[in-house]
Parts: C-alpha cells; sequence; structure tokens
C-alpha cells in the first residue's frame, strides 16, 4: 500500500488511493489510483472468487460512487446503477434479476437528469472491500458497501424510485406485456 507522502483523495470516492498516473475511466469520476485498486478488486472477484453473486452490486456501488461530471453517458451511467441499488435495498430483487432490470430501465433514458452528487458519496469505498479475506467477507462487505452508497443518495431516492417505476409502466405498456417487475424474485 502506498505511504502518506504518495496517496491523494479520489475525485469521486474521496478514499486515499495511491496518487499515480495511470488510466481511469473515461466518464465515472474516479482518480487513476482508485480505478487501479477497483480492477483489483474485479480481478479477485472473476479469479480467485469465481464471479460472486454480489459482482453486480460492486459495480453499481462503484459506479454510483464515481458519477463523473454531467454527461449524456454519465447520466445514464449513475441513473441505471441507482435504479439497480434500489431494487435491492428497498425491492429486495434478486441480485440476478438486476442486470435485466436495468436494461429494461436504459430503454427509457430519455427520461434520466443529472443528480447532483452530493458531498459524501457513502461511509464505505472500495478500500473497505479490499480489506476482506474471504469470499464470505468480502460479499458482506460489498452489500454493507452497496447500502451505504445507496443510503447517501437518499435526497435523490424519490426520483430514482420515479424512474424505476416509470421504466416499468412503460415496458409493460399494450404492445409488451413482459416488463420489468419490481416485486422481489
Amino acid at each position: 500500500m502506498a505511504t502518506a507522502k504518495n496517496v491523494t483523495a479520489c475525485c469521486g470516492c474521496q478514499a486515499l488511493v495511491p496518487d499515480i498516473d495511470g488510466p481511469s475511466h473515461p466518464y465515472l469520476g474516479a482518480s487513476p489510483g482508485c480505478w487501479a485498486i477497483y480492477g483489483e478488486v474485479l480481478a479477485k472477484e472473476y479469479g480467485e472468487y469465481r464471479y460472486p453473486a454480489v459482482h453486480r452490486l460492486t459495480v453499481d456501488a462503484y459506479a454510483a460512487q464515481h458519477p463523473g461530471v454531467p454527461s449524456r453517458q454519465a447520466i445514464q451511467s449513475v441513473a441505471v446503477h441507482l435504479i439497480s441499488l434500489f431494487l435491492l435495498s428497498e425491492r429486495r430483487f434478486a441480485i440476478a434479476k438486476m442486470t435485466e432490470a436495468m436494461r429494461g430501465a436504459l430503454r427509457h433514458r430519455d427520461h434520466f437528469v443529472w443528480l447532483a452528487p452530493l458531498a459524501s458519496l457513502a461511509n464505505m469505498t472500495i478500500l473497505d472491500v479490499t480489506r476482506a479475506q474471504s469470499l464470505q467477507e468480502h460479499s458482506r462487505c460489498v452489500q454493507a458497501w452497496a447500502e451505504s452508497v445507496w443510503q447517501a443518495w437518499s435526497p435523490h431516492h424519490a426520483t430514482i424510485r420515479r424512474w424505476a417505476h416509470s421504466s416499468q409502466r412503460m415496458a409493460i405498456g399494450p404492445a409488451n406485456r413482459k416488463g420489468i417487475c419490481l416485486t422481489p424474485t
């Protein structure tokens, strides 16, 4: 891990991460050091943990915690990841069903608007996840992180709920009765 003199606060989550030059995401607001740590967590999920059920939450929590700046891509990304966190936190969706629901919501992306991020986007970050020593710890930590990120966006919960419900109503209109079900399955 980096020493105190070569760390910086991530521009997205504010975690103290290595102050490095390197790639980051084109529209997520993550510092290169934080983006590298996220890559390490994903590699562990794909390799050592063989794609755990909580992977969807890792992606959602990270994206929602690093909203970037207003752009079409950032608006869509934050919206669908927050809808996913809503479905998990409030609707108790099965994680396996969340990707399908996100795809459905994305079909109505023209309704999404920029949500001004708050000063703090959760009391947990990707760094908390890196401390897990087992798959069980990792899963618990990712779930807690996802819930923390969802709660951090609480001033916007009404808008996010409206997007989720609006997407469902449009998806199950007269032409399509196989829409997204916002009940736990």
